[in-house]
C-alpha cells in the first residue's frame, strides 16, 4: 500500500469514529482537523524518519507543518493524544515553540467516553503508522533510487551462474547502505554484496536479496604524502588508477582485468604476480565497513586488528565493505619480456627468474613442451628501452587461422580467410577455432599447438606504465579453477611448484583432458588477512597460483553443459591428486560447491578448517550478523554452523 492510500485508510477512520458524538462532529466541522491529525500522524512518523521531507510521507510538497494554521483546534487534538500530558517537550522540532505550551488544556479524563475512545483508536492508529515506517523496510522497498523492481536476473561475466534476486538495491551514498543493511536486519532477509559480476563462482549472488555497489563509486580522498588513496568500495580499479595518475602514484599491482571493483577486488583476496609482492587485501590500511549489529564501523590495524585482518578477505560477510584506503606506490613504467622455455629450461632458470624479476608469470601449454615466460621489471631512469623490428600482426596470428581454415573447409561451415577480421584478438580468435570441437582432446591438441607456434613468432620486448602491462586478456567466457599453495620463501625458493606443473601436466596425458591453453602460473608473497589463500605471518613466504581453464565458446545450451561437465571432471581429478600433497587450497572467487554432495561438503569444511581461523571467522560472522543477512548457498555450505546459529 502507497503512503497517501494509508494516510487516506487512516483518516477516514479516524473521522467515523469522532463523527459519532456531537463533541467529535464539532471538531470536525472546524476547517482545521485535517491539518492537525496530519500533523500528529506526521510527528510520530518523523520520530522514526528524521531524514523525511513532507513529499515522502504522502503530505502536500511545500507544506511543512499546518499546525500554525490553526492553533486552537490543533492543540486541541495534540493534548488529547497525548493523553492528558502537560508538556510536550518530545514532540519533533517542526512542531515549533507554539506547541510547547499545553499545560492548560483539559486531561483526556475530562472528555466524554465517545471522544476519549475515539481518541484512543487514534493513538493507536499513529503508533501502527509509525511502527510501519519505523522499520526501514517499507520506505526502502518504496524507494525506486536504491531499489529496482522484483525478479531481476543476475548474470557473472562468464554467465556461469545467474541469480534472480527479489530485491535488488542500488546504493549511491553511505546513508543509503546503512538503511539497507537495517533493512536486512530487520526483516531477515539476505543482502549479498556483488559488484562488477566478475567472480566466476558468482560468490555475490543471492535469489533473496543483492546490493549492487556500483553506484557507489566515488574517489574520496588521495594522500600524496602518504602515497594513500581513499575510495568508496564500487569504484574500479582502472577509476583509481586515473585518480592516482595526477599525483605520480600508482597500485602497487594489478589482477588480470581492472573492471574489478575495489570491495570485491580484497574480499575475495584477489592477486596479481611478484614474489614478493602481495596480494591486494595486503595493501588495505583501512576500511569502513556496514554492519547489522554495530552499524558503520572503522576498521584499522589500530583500531581492531584481529577484526581488521578477519574483515580484508571476508567473502561480504562481515559486513559491507563501504570505503577503503589503499597503499599506493610511485607511478612507474615496466619493461615487459616475453620469451618461450620449455620444462627443463624452467627447471634450471626458475629460482633466479622468481629472485631478479618483480612480476613473473609463465603460461603453460598443455601437449607441447612450451613454456610462456613473461617478465617484467621497472624501467631505470635514464635507461634506454629495447627497441625491436616491427612485426607483420597477421604472421602471428597466422597458425591459428590454418588451423580455422582448415576446419572450415572439413566441415563446410563459416568463411576462409576471414577470421582474423571478426576476432581481432588472438583470444577471441582462439575461442573460434576451439568451437568447432572443444571437447574433442585431438582437436584440443592441434589448437594448443597453433597457440605454442602464435607465442614463437610473439616473443619480444614492451614498455609502458605498469597498468598497462600488468594486465592482459584471459580470453572469452571460461569455467575456471585457481588454487594457492606454499613454495617455500622467496629467497630459498622450494621448487614445488614446478613439481606441481609436472605433475599436472602429466595428469592431462594420461587422462587425455581436453585441457586448452594456457595454464597460468602466478606468484604472490603472503597476506596477514586471516582468510586469505596466501595467509602466513611471515612477509617472506612464496606462495604459487595455479589455473587451470576450459573455455565456452558457443552459446549452444547443449554444448556448454557438455563443457562444464567436463571441466568438473577436470577439477575433480586436480582436486583429488594434487591439492592434498601440496596444500593447495581455491582461490575465494573460483571455489564452487555445484552439486556437491554431504560427502563432498563436509571434506571441504574440515580442509578449510585445516587451513584457515574457520572457528574466529564464524565467530565473528554470528556477532557481526546473527540473523545472517550476508549469507548465501556458497557461505552456507563451507561455514554450516554460521547458517545453524542464525537459524535459531
Amino acid at each position: 500500500m502507497r503512503r497517501s492510500e494509508l494516510f487516506k485508510h487512516v483518516f477516514a477512520a479516524y473521522r467515523a469514529r469522532l463523527a459519532s458524538s456531537a463533541t467529535g462532529a464539532g471538531i470536525l466541522r472546524t476547517e482545521s482537523t485535517s491539518c492537525a491529525a496530519q500533523d500528529v500522524l506526521r510527528g510520530q512518523l518523523y520520530r522514526f524518519l528524521p531524514s523525511s521531507n513532507p513529499g515522502t510521507l504522502g503530505f502536500p510538497r511545500g507544506i511543512s507543518s499546518c499546525a500554525t494554521a490553526k492553533p486552537d483546534s490543533s492543540k486541541r487534538l495534540i493534548s488529547a493524544v497525548r493523553l492528558g500530558t502537560a508538556h510536550s517537550s518530545n514532540l519533533p522540532p517542526l512542531f515549533g515553540n507554539s506547541w510547547r505550551s499545553v499545560a492548560s488544556l483539559p486531561p483526556v479524563g475530562s472528555l466524554p467516553n465517545s471522544i476519549r475512545y475515539s481518541l484512543y483508536g487514534l493513538l493507536l492508529l499513529t503508533c501502527a503508522v509509525g511502527t510501519y515506517y519505523g522499520t526501514p523496510w517499507s520506505r526502502t522497498q518504496e524507494d525506486e533510487s536504491i531499489t529496482s523492481k522484483e525478479e531481476e536476473t543476475v548474470t557473472n561475466w562468464s554467465n556461469t551462474h545467474e541469480a534472480h534476486p527479489r530485491y535488488y538495491h542500488h546504493p549511491e551514498t553511505l546513508y543509503d547502505l546503512e538503511r539497507i543493511v537495517k533493512l536486512g536486519h530487520v526483516t531477515t532477509r539476505t543482502i549479498r554484496p556483488t559488484g562488477s559480476g566478475l567472480s566466476p563462482n558468482g560468490l555475490g549472488f543471492s535469489n533473496e536479496g543483492m546490493v549492487n555497489m556500483a553506484l557507489m563509486d566515488k574517489v574520496l580522498v588521495v594522500d600524496a604524502t602518504k602515497k594513500q588513496i581513499t575510495v568508496q568500495a564500487g569504484a574500479r580499479i582502472d577509476q583509481v588508477v586515473e585518480a592516482l595518475k595526477p599525483h605520480g602514484l600508482t597500485l602497487e599491482n594489478y589482477a588480470s582485468i581492472k573492471e574489478q571493483q575495489v570491495g570485491g577486488f580484497i574480499q575475495v583476496g584477489a592477486h596479481g604476480t611478484g614474489a614478493a609482492i602481495p596480494p591486494g587485501d595486503e595493501r588495505v590500511v583501512k576500511m569502513k565497513v556496514v554492519t547489522p549489529t554495530r552499524g558503520t564501523i572503522e576498521l584499522s590495524e589500530e583500531s581492531d586488528p584481529e577484526l581488521f585482518h578477519l574483515a580484508r578477505c571476508g567473502l561480504g560477510t562481515l559486513g559491507i565493505v563501504a570505503e577503503v584506503t589503499l597503499q599506493c606506490v610511485p607511478a612507474h613504467k615496466l619493461v615487459e619480456q616475453t620469451l618461450v622455455s620449455n620444462m627443463k629450461e624452467v627447471r634450471k632458470n626458475h629460482k633466479k627468474w622468481l629472485q631478479q624479476n618483480r612480476h613473473l608469470r609463465y603460461m603453460w601449454i598443455p601437449y607441447t613442451d612450451v613454456v610462456v615466460v613473461i617478465q617484467s621489471n621497472p624501467l631505470l631512469e635514464g635507461q634506454e628501452p629495447p627497441t625491436e623490428k616491427e612485426k607483420d600482426d597477421a604472421g602471428k596470428i597466422k597458425s591459428m587461422m590454418d588451423v580455422y581454415n582448415d576446419m572450415v573447409r572439413k566441415r563446410g561451415k563459416g568463411s576462409t580467410g576471414t577470421v582474423y577480421q571478426e576476432a581481432m584478438t588472438f583470444p577471441a580468435m582462439r575461442d573460434r577455432v576451439l568451437a568447432f570441437a572443444p571437447l574433442d582432446p585431438e582437436h584440443v591438441k592441434r589448437v594448443n599447438k597453433a597457440e605454442a607456434t602464435y607465442w614463437r613468432r610473439n616473443t619480444g620486448y614492451r614498455v609502458g606504465w605498469s597498468h598497462e602491462i600488468l594486465s592482459f586478456d584471459c580470453g572469452g567466457q571460461q569455467w575456471v579453477s585457481e588454487v594457492c599453495f606454499p613454495a617455500g620463501t622467496v629467497d630459498e625458493p622450494d621448487m614445488s611448484d614446478i613439481k606441481f606443473m609436472e605433475e599436472l601436466l602429466e595428469l592431462i596425458r594420461k587422462r587425455n583432458i581436453p585441457a586448452p591453453g594456457p595454464i597460468e602460473q602466478r606468484w604472490t608473497s603472503s597476506s596477514r588477512s586471516s582468510m586469505s589463500p596466501a595467509s602466513d605471518p611471515s612477509p617472506d613466504r612464496l606462495f604459487s597460483w595455479v589455473g587451470i581453464i576450459m573455455y565456452l565458446p558457443t552459446e549452444d545450451p547443449a554444448q556448454r553443459q557438455a563443457i562444464t561437465e567436463s571441466f568438473f571432471d577436470y577439477r575433480g581429478a586436480v582436486q583429488k591428486n594434487l591439492w592434498d600433497p601440496y596444500g593447495a587450497y581455491e582461490h575465494w572467487a573460483k571455489v564452487e560447491v555445484r552439486d556437491i554432495n554431504k560427502e563432498e561438503a563436509e571434506w571441504s569444511r574440515e580442509r578449510l578448517k585445516k587451513r584457515f581461523p574457520v572457528d574466529s571467522f564464524v565467530k565473528a560472522q554470528i556477532e557481526i550478523d546473527p540473523r545472517g543477512i550476508f549469507t548465501n548457498e556458497l557461505i552456507e555450505t563451507l561455514f554450516p554452523k554460521y547458517r545453524h546459529v542464525q537459524t535459531q
